[in-house]
């Protein structure tokens, strides 16, 4: 079992599996840097203006949509850190909105969220394709649920997968 070998339900908690759902493929590791590349056509396809819209007042803005899936994405890449290499404490949740909020995503350049996305992906990639066969099985607790790597890194995925989608069909991105 290693990268190229799909978590089972009992690798993850039940809220993440729709993430892990929306992740066919079986490498992810290649799946990663395919998602990587689309979401950077993405971003250039953007301007300010695109990026600061919302689709209804509350929501939150295209800047902060990018700028959660990315802070996700470097906390879910912490939690694989660690928990690969043993680590034996319950990891923390995070307040999404309270995250969004602190961030001020808005006040960002389209082009520094760019950056911070893909420095962000690329760390995340470099730490996987580095990991022992048998880091991958490592389980920890996370969010008050027990987890694996090999989960984390479907979920990383997924959980892109899905904002991307939102800001398909809601932001009309």
């Amino acid at each position: 079992m290693n990268s190229k070998t799909r978590p089972a339900s009992i690798e993850y908690a039940q809220p993440y599996a729709g993430y892990v759902a929306n992740v066919p493929e079986t490498d992810i590791l290649a799946a990663l840097g395919q998602q990587s590349a689309e979401t950077q056509k993405v971003l250039a396809s953007l301007d300010e203006t695109k990026a600061a819209y919302r689709y209804a007042e509350g929501k939150w803005s295209v800047k902060e949509v990018i700028g959660h899936f990315t802070d996700a994405e470097r906390i879910f890449s912490y939690r694989a850190l660690a928990i690969a290499r043993g680590e034996t404490q319950p990891l923390p949740g995070f307040e999404e909105e309270d995250y969004v909020r602190n961030a001020s995503f808005d006040s960002w350049t389209l082009g520094d969220l760019a950056e911070h996305y893909a420095l962000v992906r690329r760390a995340t990639i470099v730490l996987l394709q580095n990991l022992p066969d048998e880091a991958w099985e490592r389980r920890g607790i996370a969010s008050d649920n027990p987890i694996t790597v090999r989960a984390i890194a479907w979920i990383i995925v997924g959980h892109e997968r899905h904002h991307l989608k939102v800001l398909r069909e809601r932001y009309l991105v």
